[in-house]
């Protein structure tokens, strides 16, 4: 279709979404081969009863529905679309396939933003499994850790903050992020998988 997007709107906390997202790309563009897990349900939650984090912005306690609002979207959602693409990959007898999945946070957790960190670490774990299991389907599964980027949410507080942290070293573009995704999806990067990879 020469390069021409089509966008469709659905919620991932709705487990019935993967199937209709595959469903209609199949529809548009014919099989599909690439998978990438960007999807977020991002409210920030915090443990510690703090009015507003460090760079001002308004604090929420951790809730059920702070929970929900991020695990049904980072992780079940994006487990549920890693299970369709394997599905329909297997059914269809297919040997080549990526999966990138977008991660925040790390070992360490994501003071401030709970809950948001725990579902892109259930995420990362999902995208590893799968590069375990999904490795004899030709399929390669990564994690991808951008630096901070900016999609329109980036403050002179934030560039602050990113300037004082030695591992914050950039603030990235979308596209520069868009870059390393687009070589993990080409034949050259068939022997990538299982990696967290952090850009700095």
């Amino acid at each position: 279709m020469g390069g021409e997007g089509v966008a469709v709107e659905a919620d991932l906390a709705d487990p019935a979404s993967p199937v209709r997202l595959f469903d209609q790309a199949e529809d548009t563009f014919g099989p599909v081969d690439i998978l990438v897990n960007n999807a977020s349900g991002w409210c920030q939650d915090t443990f510690t009863g703090a009015p507003t984090d460090p760079l001002g912005r308004p604090n929420r306690a951790v809730t059920v529905e702070s929970i929900d609002a991020q695990l049904l979207v980072d992780a079940r959602g994006s487990a549920l679309l890693i299970a369709e693409l394997a599905r329909r990959h297997r059914q269809r007898g297919a040997d080549w396939g990526r999966i990138i999945s977008l991660t925040s946070g790390g070992s360490r957790g994501f003071p401030g933003e709970v809950s948001y960190g725990a579902a892109k670490a259930a995420l990362e774990n999902y995208t590893m499994s799968a590069s375990t299991e999904l490795a004899p389907f030709g399929i390669t599964a990564n994690v991808l850790h951008p630096p901070v980027t900016d999609t329109g949410w980036v403050n002179d507080a934030v560039r602050e903050a990113v300037a004082g942290d030695p591992d914050l070293q950039h603030i990235a573009q979308p596209e520069e992020v868009a870059t390393v995704i687009a070589w993990l999806c080409t034949d050259g990067a068939h022997l990538v998988t299982g990696n967290v990879i952090r850009l700095r």
